[in-house]
């Protein structure tokens, strides 16, 4: 888990190959660097990639390793 206000880099994906072009597709391609807007432990998960804001379900959030 990351707390918000923190940078990190996408280090690569859990899940299978759906899941991993959906993620390119948004910009959270490997290396890509993100920042965590919002992460209250409950409801939507908030990023901050390429100046845009993403909002991602908490199964699908947790499957994004950052490094």
């Amino acid at each position: 888990m990351v707390a918000p206000g923190e940078r990190v880099r996408v280090a690569g994906f859990d899940g299978g190959r759906g899941l991993r072009a959906r993620l390119t597709a948004l910009g959270l391609a490997p290396g890509t660097e993100l920042a965590v807007i919002s992460n209250r432990g409950r409801g939507p998960f908030i990023v901050a990639v390429k100046g845009t804001r993403i909002m991602l379900g908490r199964g699908v959030a947790n499957q994004i390793r950052v490094g």
